[in-house]
């Protein structure tokens, strides 16, 4: 047991470090902490979900670009799925949908809903962590006692990887990611809109 508390801990600290460079103050002060770059990150990955749910048409939800992936809307409702189960541990609660499926919704509209109800459900777990409470150790999920802020991460790290899936069926369907298109222009160029 006490070799497993020390690799969580060091897990902790070797996925949280390269974070902290995320989570300066503006104007690249000192790191603001554990907590306040966990929500910054968590902050960021909301809007681009919620932005690229909204993007696609209604007609192109369906859209797989080969028949061995989810589609487009699948892939919300999965992390609609991974969302509630992660922060139902963070928080110490049910996971308020167990034994439902959010990959099986048909139509944006629910899909859409899936996700933002997702956010919903973790928006609390983010809010109220603090860099105290980023260190308590949870139990309930796979592998034994681990450190909240590694299983707050893990929705971080998971949704990012979903949405970098889902900006390539949006830009097989021509449309612009929106971390692309929220960039701020930069000089000479403007950004990477066309790429």
């Amino acid at each position: 047991m006490k070799r497993l508390l020390q690799l969580a801990c060091i897990t902790t600290v070797t996925v949280l470090c390269p974070s902290l460079s995320f989570a300066q103050a503006p104007g690249g002060g000192a790191p603001a902490g554990i907590a306040v770059g966990l929500q910054r990150q968590y902050a960021a990955l909301k809007t681009n979900l919620t932005q690229s749910a909204e993007k696609m048409s209604e007609a192109d939800y369906g859209f797989k670009p080969t028949n061995e992936i989810r589609s487009f809307g699948q892939l919300w409702g999965h992390v609609a799925n991974a969302q509630f189960g992660q922060c139902a541990q963070a928080k110490g609660v049910a996971n308020p949908i167990q034994g439902q499926n959010m990959e099986q919704k048909t139509t944006k509209a629910e899909f859409v809903k899936a996700l933002a109800d997702s956010f919903a459900f973790c928006d609390d777990a983010f809010s109220s962590l603090t860099d105290a409470s980023a260190g308590e150790m949870l139990t309930g999920g796979r592998g034994g006692p681990t450190a909240r802020s590694v299983v707050l991460l893990g929705v971080i790290a998971h949704g990012n990887e979903m949405y970098g899936i889902g900006t390539v069926y949006l830009r097989l369907k021509g449309l612009v990611p929106p971390s692309t298109e929220n960039q701020p222009a930069r000089g000479g160029g403007g950004g990477r809109r066309g790429q």
